[in-house]
């Protein structure tokens, strides 16, 4: 009999994850993933953390399984929380989800599940995998979801070969509300838990408050930008790949800010600001001089760009035997956000990195982020946005 154990989060995904490979005859152990212990740190005043595991228990004791709660509280603040601040203090915006699910759950998790002697561990992601022989080797192929609406394979955009081979995916071919539906059948009592929608493995809390405990308030300008601005002529934004740089001397101050780490390409809530004809959203930051750029309108020019680099130290391919020639521009669909639609791009390889080419011009390219790129439905390699 196989052993594998699963990540109960404590949410409905994992526990029918836990229910299906229980019923096909697998040795199921649950575990949950403590990974955050800081009390200094306000996060959520009911302790969600402790409301997780306690769901998660009681999903254990419903399925008739072993449980353990295992703290990687000290490993997360190095991995995860120290690199995000880094990221941020330096105006660029890392992705939680994706560095987890790569730092923690396909790293930490697996080299612990190997140690008790698992054979696989298994997770409540909505995404396939595939394993292929192709001349004479085992190739794991990472597939999307059959929901549509709820794929997850771009949040493990990052794990590799050996990660895939180990791992199972027991809800990946379930719409959500079968997996919802299922769960009340058997009675589980995570059956209409709300997903969570904090952040990643930590709980409820909001990204924002979190990063207000330990990067500083520090009083800035907010300058508008003008969508006539010459800088914003058809042929600088369809041959834009970097983000646009601006300057205080091409807009007009119109406000204070209290801390542009705190800002990211795109955003338009947070900034309290007035009094416009159209919504301000975030064109631009300037983390050393703390200024933030502004824009009025969601089709502000200074939102949209038609490519992106990634540096050769950041690329990633999980299909390691597809990897790219040299100057030989390869087409794929493409996203650079969680529940994107696909979208067509070319991507050449030289000796600096990737240059990501889009059939159409994208909204909120942002540095730190991850794009991720398919052939059909599977997920071919990702890389982090320049």
């Amino acid at each position: 009999m196989k052993t594998v154990v699963v990540g109960l989060s404590g949410g409905v995904d994992s526990s029918v994850a836990a229910y299906i490979l229980k019923n096909k005859g697998y040795n199921v152990i649950g575990l949950f993933m403590r990974n955050w212990n800081d009390e200094s740190v306000i996060i959520d005043d009911d302790c969600p953390w402790i409301e997780d595991s306690n769901d998660a228990l009681q999903v254990a004791e419903i399925l008739g399984i072993p449980f353990q709660v295992i703290d990687f509280s000290k490993e997360y603040k190095e991995r995860i929380v120290d690199y995000m601040f880094s990221e941020y203090k330096n105006g660029r915006t890392p992705n939680p989800d994706i560095l987890c699910n790569r730092e923690i759950k396909f790293d930490l998790f697996l080299k612990k599940a190997i140690e008790i002697g698992a054979d696989f561990v298994a997770t409540g992601h909505y995404c396939r995998k595939e394993e292929v022989i192709i001349n004479g080797n085992k190739i794991q192929r990472l597939l999307a979801g059959k929901d549509t609406t709820k794929d997850q394979s771009y949040f493990l955009c990052q794990v590799n070969q050996f990660q895939l081979s180990k791992t199972l995916f027991p809800i990946g071919d379930m719409q959500k509300k079968e997996v919802r539906k299922l769960a009340k059948e058997i009675g589980l009592n995570t059956a209409e838990k709300k997903d969570s929608q904090g952040l990643c493995f930590i709980g409820k809390v909001k990204l924002p408050t979190f990063l207000q405990q330990f990067l500083k308030p520090k009083t800035g300008k907010v300058v508008e930008i003008d969508s006539n601005n010459s800088m914003y002529h058809k042929e600088n934004i369809t041959n834009k790949f970097e983000s646009f740089k601006y300057s205080s001397s091409m807009g007009k101050v119109i406000g204070q800010h209290n801390g542009a780490h705190y800002y990211t390409i795109g955003q338009r809530k947070g900034l309290n600001i007035g009094g416009f004809p159209l919504p301000l959203f975030i064109i631009g930051t300037d983390v050393m001089e703390n200024i933030i750029y502004v824009g009025q309108g969601e089709d502000h020019p200074g939102l949209y760009r038609n490519g992106l680099t990634v540096k050769k130290e950041n690329i990633h391919w999980i299909r390691e035997d597809l990897k790219i020639d040299i100057d030989t521009p390869t087409v794929y669909d493409s996203r650079i956000r969680y529940r994107q639609k696909l979208t067509p791009c070319s991507i050449t390889y030289n000796e600096f990195g990737l240059k990501v080419s889009f059939k159409e011009i994208q909204r909120g390219i942002t540095p730190g982020q991850f794009i991720s790129w398919y052939k059909n439905d599977e997920l071919i390699g990702s890389g982090i946005i320049n």
